[in-house]
């Protein structure tokens, strides 16, 4: 079923509404369950219209979603789900129908797969290449108990080449003899997919022999296929076919039974050999052909594009709120393409993530210097690692969230060594409705201890273009991290400047208090320090630029003269900027007070920034509140 660009969830008709949970739907007929499909799919459309989120991946496994549930029975049988993105349908039909309005708000439910969020969920995640190690665990834990329970992972095509998943395939083997994977290949990750495996995978999809064989039969036997006896022997039988017209399939060196392709959108091809699958005494994969952003021509025609999307206009596809500046992401690709062509060492590495990161320009003016490895982090950390030990200046360019990945590979492999490779953390700090799986708030106290790493941070667009040539001309690592969304509007000079590595910039002076922030949390410091003016206390503001290492010279001179320091991140605060600032002064004896705002000891909830940053105190009104109470007892808490 095609979706017009005009649907809306009043038209909606009763069967989705009927639907309370997951044996509602195992009770329908085929019928019922293609029309149950395209129902959903337009409630994901007008939702995600209004929310905001990701709707390609979604309208995507609509069909693959109905047949699984018609087949299993969660939450008795598991279900994971790769990165989990995808899961709207399955939210939809597993209970949570009525709140769906709620998507990623303040309160309401995920974007992702939560454990927390109903019993239907066996596992959350919001990175890719978990499923097939989480649903290996959920299998040998149920072979443990001697319990009989399906365990299903569907894995996405890209999260196929993740070092997670071929760990996990080299120990199924060994670990259970039960495991249904269902491999959903759309050909694209977020970006189109990269690498040997998506290659492989492209191969099954399209041998042209074997395709028109199950084209033509498929049809016949599966209106057959109601007499249960024939289902074993239909699947042998195509088996056989198959080994005729492919080459060795690579999932079954890992001893997986391949079956496949199959049509993804087909709910008939689908429940028969999810049918077969649940039965199968061995592990197996079912790779399902999917299309992303299915039923909307739109995310059709640009999966890309409509892969996250902010909430649109259905019928035009017009963004509600255009954004009114330029994007860190985008300033950032811009000056690297600058540097680039001035200096033929850089070379720009990502990780599935060209677009997101700002790298579609460098990767078709500069394609023999970029370098996409999918979605494999610690690869890519230390391939930058091995290309700095041949000369070149590598460029990492990833969300901070995903690094998170990375953290071991760039202690032992980069730092140790003293690499001069460049980690460009985008989406650092809190992003807002994605949520906890991918705020980017732990970067800093993870890497701030790490010897032979340099940590910066701009306050503007110039000072990310400075920071970056800055960066290129070090002998070492180093990290500069940066929001999601566009900076203040300042415009970026062609040329760019070598900043002085550990040196902060005075934007406001004053005496009683001195506020030392980071990057996007400055403008909260200069509201802040503007209102206690207004209550008489001179507040000076200071851009640190610096994490690591600490402008320690100003720092001991505001230290001597102020009655408080307060620091400002949008990062934890246990072990975070402002931690490092209190160890710089109790380590050189001051006794000043520091009070610390940065986000608490907690996973952070889904909401709009501004939101969270008033609800976990670091608005600048509630900064000045603090402030002053520890003027007036002259103690400082965190």
């Amino acid at each position: 079923m095609r979706l017009s660009p005009s649907a809306r969830v009043e038209s909606v008709s009763s069967l989705v509404e009927s639907i309370s949970g997951p044996e509602d739907v195992a009770r329908l007929e085929t019928d019922d369950l293609v029309r149950l499909a395209g129902e959903v799919r337009s409630l994901i459309v007008d939702t995600v219209s209004r929310t905001g989120g990701h709707l390609a991946p979604n309208l995507g496994v609509v069909e693959l979603t109905v047949a699984l549930l018609k087949v299993f029975a969660p939450p008795e049988d598991k279900i994971v789900w790769d990165t989990s993105h995808q899961t709207y349908a399955y939210k939809i039909l597993t209970g949570r129908r009525d709140r769906f309005r709620t998507l990623r708000q303040k309160g309401g439910i995920s974007g992702f797969a939560k454990r927390d969020e109903s019993p239907c969920d066996a596992f959350g995640s919001g990175h890719a290449g978990t499923a097939l190690s989480a649903a290996l665990g959920l299998a040998a834990a149920r072979d443990a108990r001697g319990s009989k329970e399906s365990v299903v992972a569907v894995m996405g095509d890209a999260a196929a080449s993740c070092g997670i998943s071929f760990e996990a395939l080299n120990n199924i083997a060994s670990a259970t003899n039960r495991l249904v994977v269902i491999l959903n290949d759309n050909e694209m990750s977020i970006s189109t997919n990269v690498g040997s495996v998506s290659r492989y995978l492209g191969h099954l999809l399209v041998n042209p022999r074997y395709n028109r064989w199950k084209s033509s039969v498929e049809s016949a036997a599966h209106r057959l296929l109601g007499m249960n006896w024939l289902r074993g022997i239909y699947h042998r039988t195509e088996e056989a076919v198959k080994s005729l017209f492919l080459d060795s399939v690579f999932f079954e060196e890992f001893g997986l039974r391949y079956i496949g392709p199959i049509d993804g959108h087909s709910i008939p091809a689908l429940v028969d050999a999810l049918a077969i699958a649940r039965n199968y005494a061995k592990p197996i994969i079912l790779h399902v052909s999917t299309k992303k952003g299915k039923g909307y021509p739109m995310a059709e025609q640009s999966p890309e594009k409509w892969h996250g999307t902010a909430a649109f206009d259905v019928e035009s596809g017009v963004l509600a709120k255009e954004p009114s500046g330029t994007s860190y992401s985008t300033v950032f690709g811009r000056a690297l393409e600058r540097m680039a062509a001035r200096d033929n060492r850089i070379v720009a590495i990502t990780a599935a993530m060209c677009s997101g990161t700002g790298l579609s320009g460098f990767s078709k003016r500069f394609p023999d210097r970029f370098h996409d490895v999918g979605i494999c982090e610690e690869h890519a950390t230390i391939l930058a690692a091995g290309m700095a030990a041949g000369g070149l200046r590598p460029f990492f360019a990833v969300y901070s969230t995903f690094a998170q990945r990375s953290v071991d590979c760039i202690i032992h492999d980069v730092c140790l060594q003293n690499l001069p490779v460049v980690f460009c953390l985008d989406r650092a700090g809190v992003v807002g409705d994605d949520g906890p799986t991918h705020h980017g708030v732990f970067d800093i106290a993870l890497l701030r201890p790490v010897p032979n790493l340099v940590i910066m941070q701009p306050k503007d667009e110039q000072e990310l273009a400075d920071m970056l040539y800055t960066a290129s001309t070090l002998d070492g690592a180093s990290v500069i991290r940066y929001p999601r969304g566009c900076g203040p509007g300042i415009a970026v000079r062609n040329e760019f400047e070598t900043m002085v590595v550990g040196k902060a910039e005075i934007l406001r002076e004053g005496e009683t208090v001195q506020i030392w922030a980071l990057g996007d949390m400055i403008p909260n410091a200069l509201e802040a320090a503007a209102l206690l003016s207004e209550k008489g206390v001179s507040a000076g503001v200071v851009n640190a630029r610096f994490v690591a290492p600490l402008d320690e010279e100003l720092m001991l001179a505001h230290a001597s003269a102020a009655k408080v320091i307060a620091t400002l991140e949008n990062g934890v605060a246990r072990g975070g900027f402002g931690s490092g600032v209190q160890e710089c002064l109790s380590g050189k004896g001051a006794t000043t007070p520091v009070l610390r705002f940065g986000w608490p000891h907690e996973f952070v909830g889904q909401g709009k920034a501004d939101e969270l940053m008033r609800d976990h105190g670091l608005d600048a009104e509630t900064v000045v509140a603090r402030i002053l109470s520890v003027l007036s007892n002259g103690k400082a808490s965190s």
